[in-house]
């Protein structure tokens, strides 16, 4: 049996006493979208796969940096970090390229931890979708930076001076990644191998900046193949004596880094109807289907107050900046790379919209659980867009309304407020999500940059 075959707790148990394995590899996302997980033997795994087991909570209670919050409600000091109840998904099943016949798992916070669990909350929401009869499909691109350099030599640097894998400007340079082209097929051949099939690679704007594009997935398998995209091409790299970073900016000097998201609904077993978009509609402008319109809509009116769960870091909002390919406002256009939403028309098959305002540090449940609640919202209400934007988005002015908070904190305070997101995401969620940006922005405000130390130390 192979690993993508793994559909049932029966094939998994099938699959590990054909491998002999003793231990197997398991994790799951925290809210940061970083992957823990741990080794387990095959014993306590066949048990888990029917049981569920314990991991600590503390991983829902802590930042990317292993520091505790002290304004979270679910877990703390106040609980004693207990165990939380973790079931594995077995059809998430993967090989493990450099570990032999090694298997690894994705799991998920069962009750009550699920309430605040990200692969959870997007389940909630396809769930919603489903009741309103559609299938949601999504394909997630990435521009990641790569570097020649080690997670020891970076902090000796002090994250300055870093040797990036190739210099200058070299966008879809065949030069770069024929030169290059060793990594490229490792990564190529490594996400095939793991079903994380890449559709398009190629050399982006800057040095050794490159940019992935996954293949489109149903809605769940989408959001775990880009998370697990970026945690194994980060693994890849440093196996290989290289970094890779999903920072939204990490140098003044270059372009930000997108975490763009195609989305796109089909209709679900309707009569006559069945999958079939619900996006295109021949004839009709930009061939935009109402449902489409009404999709575009609820995004572009909810995006002030979802903002934080795709711009969730301090230095997402350094992304959000005009003339370097990042949205400044909630807009939207045919075709227009300079508007937050891009619809894209085609065909039955093709008709989707481009989310281009999220980046590659949000996380891919999180990223895509927002966008799609706020799409469906304007379905349910029968909400109506703007006029498309023709032309240069950063150089035309627009209401109030479609200004998007210009800091995490301000984002964190529009989340809180939302009453749509509480009715789609649960309040726990979004009390919780909310005072963990809230805490981000608090760590930040205690440290000196480089910038204040330039500009004040001697002058002022």
């Amino acid at each position: 049996m192979q690993p993508r075959q793994v559909k049932s707790a029966r094939d998994a148990r099938a699959i590990v006493a054909e491998r002999k394995l003793a231990h197997v590899k398991v994790g799951v996302f925290d809210v940061d979208g970083v992957l823990r997980g741990k080794y387990l033997s095959t014993k306590k795994f066949l048990s888990a796969l029917e049981k569920g087991f314990g991991f600590c909570d503390v991983v829902l209670g802590w930042d990317s940096n292993d520091q505790l919050y002290d304004n979270v409600a679910y877990t703390g000091w106040h609980t004693g970090y207990p165990d939380a109840p973790v079931r594995i998904v077995p059809e998430s099943c993967r090989p493990l390229p450099w570990e032999g016949d090694g298997l690894f798992f994705l799991c998920e916070f069962a009750p009550p931890a699920e309430t605040i669990c990200p692969r959870a909350i997007l389940r909630r929401v396809l769930a919603r979708a489903r009741d309103m009869g559609f299938e949601v499909y999504a394909g997630f691109e990435y521009e990641f930076f790569v570097f020649d350099e080690t997670p020891d030599s970076v902090r000796a640097k002090n994250y300055r001076d870093l040797k990036p894998m190739a210099p200058g400007f070299y966008g879809y340079s065949v030069l770069r990644n024929s030169v290059h082209s060793d990594f490229y097929r490792l990564l190529l051949d490594t996400c095939e191998t793991m079903d994380l099939s890449i559709e398009g690679l190629h050399e982006e704007t800057g040095p050794g900046v490159m940019e992935a594009a996954i293949a489109v997935d149903t809605g769940e398998a989408a959001a775990d193949k880009a998370a697990l995209f970026k945690t194994f091409a980060k693994v890849l790299a440093q196996r290989h004596g290289k970094m890779a970073t999903f920072m939204a900016k990490w140098s003044r000097d270059w372009p930000g880094q997108s975490g763009h998201i195609h989305l796109s609904l089909r209709h679900a077993g309707k009569r006559g109807n069945a999958d079939k978009s619900a996006f295109y509609e021949a004839g009709k402008a930009h061939d935009m289907s109402a449902t489409m319109r009404h999709f575009v809509a609820g995004q572009q009116q909810l995006l002030p107050e979802i903002l934080a769960m795709i711009a969730p870091t301090v230095n997402s909002y350094t992304r959000l900046v005009p003339g370097f390919w990042a949205p400044t406002e909630a807009t939207w256009g045919v075709d227009n790379r300079t508007c937050a939403l891009r619809v894209i028309s085609g065909s039955d098959k093709s008709q989707r919209v481009e989310f281009r305002i999220a980046a590659a540090d949000s996380n891919p449940y999180l990223a895509l659980a927002a966008a799609l609640s706020a799409g469906l919202l304007g379905i349910e209400k029968k909400l109506s867009p703007s006029a498309p934007v023709t032309g240069n988005a950063y150089a035309q002015k627009f209401p109030a309304k479609f200004q998007l908070p210009a800091t995490l904190w301000d984002a964190a305070q529009r989340l809180k407020a939302s009453k749509a997101m509480r009715a789609a995401l649960g309040d726990a969620f979004v009390e919780h999500f909310a005072a963990t940006r809230e805490w981000e922005e608090r760590e930040f405000r205690k440290h000196i940059t480089d910038w204040e130390l330039a500009r004040y130390f001697e002058i002022i």
